[in-house]
């Protein structure tokens, strides 16, 4: 079981709140206070001195998730590399795993995509994103803002499952989750020429985001696939030409 001590009433607010939101076994004592029998992970604050027989999460109040996250891995069996999962595209899945265990998942904008991964894993010292090898320009402008860690790409054919009744719109964090376990090749960047069906559908895209039925140029549509530009920031460019 999980134990909450501390006096500390925003880490105590907080922390409860998560384990609360996770549906995990807990209890609360005051910190000095005999701990249940079963206890195997104390959670506690920054200011509180504790000498307990078990190991001890100390938690900080504006990150209660992630001493959640430390408490539960440590109750399943202890550690494990932490491992995100990314299916990329317009909205991209994403899932962390610590070992076998899911802690996060995220559904964002691509263009939040990589600076989410990048804060899921910043405290982690030896952490591996797994990229599908689908959606090549979103892929592309993921792996491209993820700087120092090891990046795999890997190949998701068969990743998205058969979504049953209720699961609408979960097919693509669902898939992160299977990319997160799937082993692949370790990639520096992803770089890519884009084909000629790919950039007619961004100029498709431009024409239908512009007030003016604008579209934008080939030249133009090469630096949205690449990630130098938004399509936004491309029609502005090219009202301006």
């Amino acid at each position: 079981m999980i134990v909450v001590a501390t006096a500390d009433f925003e880490v105590y607010h907080e922390v409860v709140g998560e384990l609360r939101d996770r549906g995990a076994a807990f209890t609360t004592v005051e910190p000095g206070d005999a701990l249940p029998e079963d206890a195997a992970v104390v959670i506690t604050g920054p200011d509180d001195e504790l000498d307990v027989p078990c190991d001890v999460v100390v938690a900080d109040p504006d990150d209660p998730r992630a001493a959640v996250e430390e408490a539960l891995t440590l109750l399943r069996g202890g550690g494990g590399r932490t491992v995100v999962g990314v299916d990329p595209g317009p909205q991209p899945g994403i899932a962390v795993l610590s070992g076998d265990l899911v802690v996060a998942v995220f559904d964002v904008p691509v263009e939040d995509a990589a600076d989410v991964v990048m804060e899921e894993v910043a405290d982690d010292l030896d952490p591996l994103v797994r990229v599908g090898d689908g959606a090549r320009l979103h892929g592309a402008r993921i792996i491209e803002g993820l700087e120092d860690v090891t990046v795999e790409l890997v190949d998701e054919t068969g990743t998205t499952p058969y979504l049953g009744r209720g699961a609408r719109g979960m097919a693509d964090v669902l898939a992160a989750v299977n990319i997160a376990r799937l082993e692949g090749e370790v990639v520096g960047e992803r770089t890519f020429e884009p084909t000629a069906g790919e950039l007619d559908v961004i100029k498709q895209r431009s024409r239908e985001r512009s007030a003016e039925n604008r579209t934008i140029t080939e030249a133009l549509a090469r630096k949205v696939a690449t990630g130098e530009l938004t399509i936004d920031e491309a029609l502005e460019r090219h009202r301006e030409e």
